[in-house]
């Protein structure tokens, strides 16, 4: 008999965890949202089994329910399920990136036959909806986990089964540790985006051609900026105490910068970016892939011409040498560009950098 898995929630991650547990023979997938759309979406593309239009009905059916929607729609729908009468035990668990205020609604639930073990797979994309769901989205990520008081061992164990097919690293975490680590590495790198790109705003009222000269250190340091504001909104309410502490450790960590600016202090600021760029770089390194796994890069200066990025592709390739990871720096009409490949260890980026070299490409590498 298939276990039935209701997803609630078929937005990027909803849909990507569900085409992920789909590759299981063993596994039905029920998928339930408010835009019906998305559900004959899903249906028509064999993400889902079935489809649901009613969420209590579609939670007596399963034995496992993901909760993929915003994490104040989340609760709601955990005080939902509070309340269903059921008749088998089944296993709730989440896809939010606070787990504090998850875990502590967890807790408060009266209904003995759910167990709730929150969970965050920490992957994305800057694509949105059920159209940019990939079964492939969370391989090599990391899963969090975070157990309610009520779980046990052999029930997390159940969860990390029916998840098998996403390939996710799994690790268990309390809820403030999991939040405070998302909070410095995630949430606030979005606020101090979105004020980056307020600033910016302001001095284009002063010089005209500022948006002209955004060149790619600005744009990537803000690329996230330019996601869903009600989603962040949501996060940050959820996690606002974290967001001010860390905003005053940013205040304090800016006036130490102003006062070597101000005192031309080189020596101090010269072992500031030093011991920056050394932590930058070594993350990754651990045995645990994350949110930066350790890559290998190489530096290409292509043409400004047709073909010219798939050329660089095919030496690789036929050389049998993967490519993990590729971005265009910069690139101007009629002017060479760089191109950043990306390898996954030492001895394939010394073969990519000889390979191109050997066919008179102008390469460097990252030490």
């Amino acid at each position: 008999m298939k276990r039935k898995i209701l997803v609630a929630g078929l937005g990027l991650i909803g849909g990507s965890l569900a085409k992920a547990m789909k590759r299981s023979e063993d596994h039905y997938i029920l998928g339930y949202d408010l835009n019906e759309a998305s559900l004959h979406y899903a249906l028509k593309e064999q993400i889902i089994d079935e489809i649901i239009l009613d969420f209590e009905v579609g939670v007596k059916q399963a034995q496992i329910v993901f909760l993929a929607a915003p994490i104040s729609q989340t609760i709601e729908l955990m005080k939902k399920m509070d309340n269903v009468e059921f008749n088998h035990d089944v296993i709730v668990t989440d896809v939010s990136s606070v787990k504090s205020t998850i875990i502590q609604t967890a807790n408060k639930l009266k209904n003995k036959r759910i167990t709730f073990i929150g969970g965050h797979p920490m992957a994305g994309s800057h694509k949105t909806g059920i159209e940019a769901a990939r079964g492939h989205l969370f391989e090599n990520a990391i899963y969090v986990l975070t157990p309610a008081n009520n779980s046990s061992p052999k029930q997390v164990e159940i969860l990390k089964d029916v998840l098998r097919h996403t390939k996710s690293t799994f690790l268990t975490l309390a809820p403030e540790d999991h939040d405070e680590m998302t909070s410095v590495i995630s949430h606030f790198p979005h606020l101090i985006a979105s004020s980056l790109v307020h600033q910016a705003k302001k001095w284009e009222q002063v010089h005209h051609y500022l948006p002209e000269l955004a060149a790619g250190g600005f744009r990537d340091i803000t690329r996230i900026a330019s996601s869903n504001p009600k989603m962040w909104q949501d996060i940050f309410a959820h996690n606002g105490h974290k967001m001010s502490r860390l905003l005053q450790d940013w205040i304090n960590e800016m006036v130490t910068l102003k006062e070597f600016l101000d005192k031309n202090n080189t020596e101090d600021m010269n072992r500031y970016l030093e011991q920056a760029k050394q932590y930058r770089d070594g993350l990754g390194d651990k045995k645990i892939g994350g949110a930066l796994p350790a890559f290998y890069d190489v530096f290409v200066d292509i043409k400004d011409q047709p073909g010219a990025i798939a050329s660089v592709v095919q030496l690789l390739a036929e050389k049998e040498i993967s490519i993990r990871n590729i971005r265009i720096l910069e690139i101007r009409e009629d002017i060479n560009g760089a191109l950043r490949l990306s390898v996954s260890n030492k001895t394939d980026q010394e073969r990519a950098m000889q390979v191109l070299k050997e066919n008179n490409y102008e390469v460097t590498i990252a030490l």
